[in-house]
Formats: C-alpha cells, sequence, structure tokens
C-alpha cells in the first residue's frame, strides 16, 4: 500500500512539472530529454526509499529465539526509559542464562530491521548494552496475535472501556509470545538468581494461586494453546488478574486440583513441573516490602531460581538506594551488578 501511495504521488508530481515546463520543453529536443531522466530519477529516487522501509529484516525474533530457549519480557506501555528494577531484571537473567537470548518486546520500540538497527536500540540503555545476549524488539500486537484466538478478542476489545488494559494486554502477549517462541517468560519485576533447569512449567505464587509472572513452554506447547482459549472464553476486565494468576490457577485446578506440596520438589500436571512457591515467590505478596528491610548479608535464598518483586504494589515507587543494606541493594548488587554501579556512581541509565 505504501508503495502504491509513493508512485501515484511520484506521478502527480511529474505530471505538474510537465505542466508548469511544457513551454521550456518545447524549445529543445535537449530540454525533453533531460526532463524525461529527470521524471526517472524522481521515480527511482522514490522507489528506493520504498524499498528500504521495507526491506527484508537481517535480524528478526524468529531467528534470535529460534531455539526455543529464550528468556521473554514485555513492555506493552511504549516507554522507551525504564526503571532501574527493569533494567536490574533484564541485566540479572543476561547474567544468569548467558548462552541463552534475552529478548525485550517494547511497545515503544521503532522497527529493527537491520544488526545496525539492533546495535542502536542497545546503545540506549547504558548499563545492558555490554551484554551480548540481550535483544530488542518491537511489540506489535496485531502481528503478535496473529493465528491465535487472541487476535479476534484484540480486534473488538475497546481499551478505553478496559479497567484494567495495561495488566490485561500484557498477560494476552505473554501468552502468545510464549507460544509462538517458546522459553521462559518473566515479568520485568523478577530477578534471576539461579538457572531454572525445566522447560515446561508453571509455579504456585502461594497455596492456593498459581503464578503468571514467569512460566515456561516450548514453542507450541498445547497448553500454551489453552491458556489462549481460555483467556478468550472467560475474559472480563472487570475482574484484577482475570486473565493473568486466576486464569493458570483455572487451568491447574482443571488437570490437579489444588496441588499439596509436601517439600520444596516440583510435582507435576498435566505433563509439565509445577513449582513450589518458594522457586520463584519466596517473597509472599503481603511482604513486598521487605526488600526495602535492612539486612546484614544476601539471605541464601537456596530454593529459589528467581525473585518477584511485586513492584505494582510498590505505588509510593520506593527505589534502591545505594549504601542502604536494604535486601534490594544486597540483590543489585549480586545479581544486576552494571545497574548497581551505574546508580552508586550516579551515572545515566540511557543514552
Amino acid at each position: 500500500m505504501l508503495k502504491q501511495i509513493k508512485i501515484f504521488v511520484a506521478l502527480v508530481i511529474i505530471v505538474v512539472i510537465g505542466f508548469l515546463s511544457r513551454s521550456s520543453l518545447k524549445q529543445s529536443s535537449g530540454s525533453v530529454i533531460d526532463y524525461l531522466i529527470s521524471k526517472k530519477l524522481i521515480v527511482s529516487s522514490l522507489l528506493k526509499e520504498d524499498e528500504l522501509n521495507e526491506q527484508t529484516p537481517t535480524i528478526t525474533p524468529s531467528a534470535v529465539l529460534e531455539k526455543g530457549n529464550g528468556i521473554l519480557f514485555v513492555e506493552s506501555v511504549g516507554k522507551m526509559d525504564q526503571s532501574s528494577i527493569v533494567l536490574c531484571s533484564i541485566e540479572s537473567a543476561a547474567l544468569m542464562y548467558p548462552d541463552r537470548p534475552v529478548v525485550y518486546f517494547m511497545k515503544g520500540l521503532n522497527n529493527i530491521y537491520t544488526e545496525e538497527d539492533e546495535r542502536k536500540a542497545q546503545e540506549h540503555f547504558l548499563t545492558l548494552s555490554s551484554y551480548k545476549n540481550i535483544y530488542f524488539f518491537p511489540l506489535k500486537l496485531e502481528k503478535l496475535f496473529a493465528d491465535t484466538p487472541l487476535l479476534a478478542w484484540y480486534e473488538k476489545v475497546d481499551p478505553n472501556k478496559e479497567r484494567y488494559w495495561i495488566h490485561v494486554k500484557s498477560d494476552a502477549c505473554r501468552f502468545a509470545l510464549i507460544w509462538k517462541y517458546g522459553g521462559i517468560y518473566m515479568d520485568t519485576d523478577v530477578i534471576s538468581i539461579q538457572q531454572i533447569p525445566e522447560v515446561n512449567f508453571l509455579a504456585a505464587e502461594d497455596d492456593t494461586y498459581t503464578g503468571s509472572s514467569v512460566f515456561g513452554m516450548s514453542p507450541n506447547h498445547n497448553l500454551t494453546w489453552e491458556f489462549m482459549e481460555d483467556f478468550v472464553q472467560n475474559y472480563d476486565g472487570d475482574i484484577w488478574g482475570q486473565q493473568g494468576p486466576l486464569l493458570l490457577t483455572r487451568i491447574v485446578n482443571k488437570y490437579c486440583g489444588l496441588p499439596q506440596f509436601k517439600s520444596v520438589d516440583h510435582m507435576t500436571c498435566a505433563n509439565i513441573s509445577y513449582f513450589h512457591r518458594e522457586r520463584c515467590f519466596p517473597l509472599p505478596c503481603a511482604s513486598w516490602d521487605k526488600v526495602f528491610e535492612v539486612v546484614k548479608t544476601l539471605p541464601h535464598f537456596e530454593h529459589s531460581y528467581a525473585i518477584h518483586l511485586w513492584n505494582y504494589m510498590n505505588r509510593e515507587k520506593r527505589v534502591m538506594v545505594p549504601n542502604s543494606s536494604t535486601l534490594l541493594e544486597h540483590l543489585y548488587k549480586k545479581f544486576c551488578p552494571s545497574t548497581y554501579e551505574a546508580i552508586l556512581n550516579n551515572k545515566p541509565l540511557y543514552q
């Protein structure tokens, strides 16, 4: 469509130039030849620009994530400058999974066509730019939801009437991304502290609910498709978590009832691993502010693969303060050292 518009514009320009130059064109055959050449150059220039805009990407999410082992993060609002917790989460994943791609899909990011485009995106995030396994790609919802049950929902939903639109949209994105690419999804307030050894897993958030902040599936897993079907069939934008933790809890209860752990070892549910709360949610939601408590040393968290910080509960926007000896500072120091050093030395996080 864009190509056709540009051709039309080129033809209009040619006609206008031809009309204005009619008298001069009659004066010599040389002028006619020059005129025809100029027309060709105009069309050629516009078509070359169009070809540039529609170029075939040399770097794509499919290529980067072809092994199905990526660590996936999502930004669905459109902000390019993220909080230090977001940067810490991504850095901790890159540090903990050095041989796996860590990909941040961002609504606010322009198209990535080439490795040069990718390099420029990486350089924006100063504390992450040294990690060679971190990639940034634009989040395009219609393209992402294509060929999934989510597209019909997305085309008819009215964001202006949604109570929790940002969260609901993020829920949809995580399921579609895991369906399409596979790997591990993490919220941007999840700190990675050990490698997760399982491919297909869900994690208990507490004794009753299944968390949606950390989970993993292989590409095109039938259970992920079921997540998306449930998302649409039981959609209710007025209920907090209906398309997130409550959705996964419905699926787990359908196949396993309410899992009863006798230890921190994994259980099996629907042929996938089901993690004890300690694995990804060692800090209960009600105790989210413990990360701002002063501790002498970092707790071992020996049974944990990751720590969800429950940042949406942090309505006062409290941040990590260097030399405060809080649990959060200890986490930054160990698991996202580049981000921590930048904050400690009052250096910019972006350029």
